[in-house]
């Protein structure tokens, strides 16, 4: 019999690609969207893959109990996949309030729909490495302490010990995945990997002058989203749920990454980044470096994709779409 997956967040990055990886294995797709007064663009990202036309997009909001019930009576879902929040770290500072109702709240909305409507659903919980914060210890893996240092990182900790909480109260069948930095052509450009290739691909085409940039020092661990929406699926495909670290074991700053973006053009990028103190963060994460021993381990997962790659793809569709 044909799965059925409902994906909250599918207009986003990971949801349009886990859509086009599910559609691949032969799923039913409904993504669930908000209503909005700019819904003729809020599918770009799944026409973007071409995939526009074979999903199902249902109305429901996080916020709202009784829409995600209905949504799940529609759908009656296989799988359940919760990628939606306000996932802009810098505007979890000025937003602190809808962030925590979102990105906080929405998931234990989304877990009583699945206690309430389809117990006997598979539940992946989209965790973030932002909720480890200032670390305690380097790699980071499933057990190491959590303290988070900003509002969209304890908003995904409650989100995160929920999932735990229903698991082991209700016995429903919820993972999360703890993703490190994951980017792709799709990411948002609020985002700094799409803030630093879009700029990069308009210096090359000359429609910008200069890249401006808050601390270049901060270490990230970044993979692809192709990646690691694969791993999503492979952690609902166990016997028992779990949690687990999605990470490359890379660590690179952000020089790094923009010095990769500039290289791939054949530009030097003293030349045009400044650094502009009002884009750094009132706490700062420093280093963030996944262990993913146990995804290898268990879920025989692999990133197949490096950040040379990714970078160079990223400036590659920039350059297109200014072009």
């Amino acid at each position: 019999m044909t799965k059925t997956a409902l994906i909250t967040g599918i207009t986003g990055q990971d949801g349009a690609y886990l859509a086009e990886f599910l559609l691949k294995k032969g799923y039913q797709v409904t993504g669930l969207i908000r209503r909005s007064s700019t819904r003729n663009s809020v599918d770009d990202r799944l026409r973007w893959l071409g995939i526009a036309d074979q999903v199902q997009l249902a109305d429901g909001d996080l916020t709202d109990l009784s829409s995600l019930q209905r949504v799940f009576r529609l759908v009656k879902p296989d799988e359940v996949y919760n990628l939606a929040a306000q996932s802009f770290v810098a505007t979890s500072w000025t937003q602190p309030l809808l962030t925590a109702e979102v990105t906080g709240m929405g998931v234990v909305n989304m877990l009583e729909a699945v206690r309430l409507e389809k117990p006997d659903a598979r539940f992946y919980q989209a965790s973030s490495s932002e909720m480890f914060g200032k670390v305690q210890s380097y790699p980071q893996n499933e057990e190491t302490r959590f303290h988070p240092r900003s509002p969209y990182g304890v908003a995904k900790l409650l989100g995160h010990w929920m999932t735990i909480n229903y698991r082991e109260s209700f016995n429903i069948f919820g993972s999360s995945g703890i993703l490190f930095n994951h980017e792709s052509p799709l990411r948002g450009i609020e985002f700094v990997t799409r803030k630093v290739t879009r700029a990069v691909a308009a210096i090359y085409l000359g429609k910008q002058e200069k890249l401006f940039l808050g601390n270049t020092d901060a270490r990230r661990d970044w993979g692809h989203a192709r990646d690691y929406v694969r791993a999503m699926w492979l952690m609902l495909q166990q016997d028992d749920p779990d949690d687990y670290v999605v990470a490359t074991g890379r660590t690179s700053t952000i020089k790094e990454m923009f010095d990769i973006a500039f290289e791939h053009v054949g530009l030097e990028p003293e030349a045009y980044v400044e650094i502009d103190q009002s884009l750094i963060r009132p706490a700062e994460v420093d280093v963030l470096l996944g262990d993913p021993k146990k995804a290898k381990e268990k879920l025989g997962w692999e990133p197949e994709i490096s950040l040379e790659e990714m970078i160079a793809e990223m400036v590659d569709a920039d350059i297109k779409r200014l072009s």
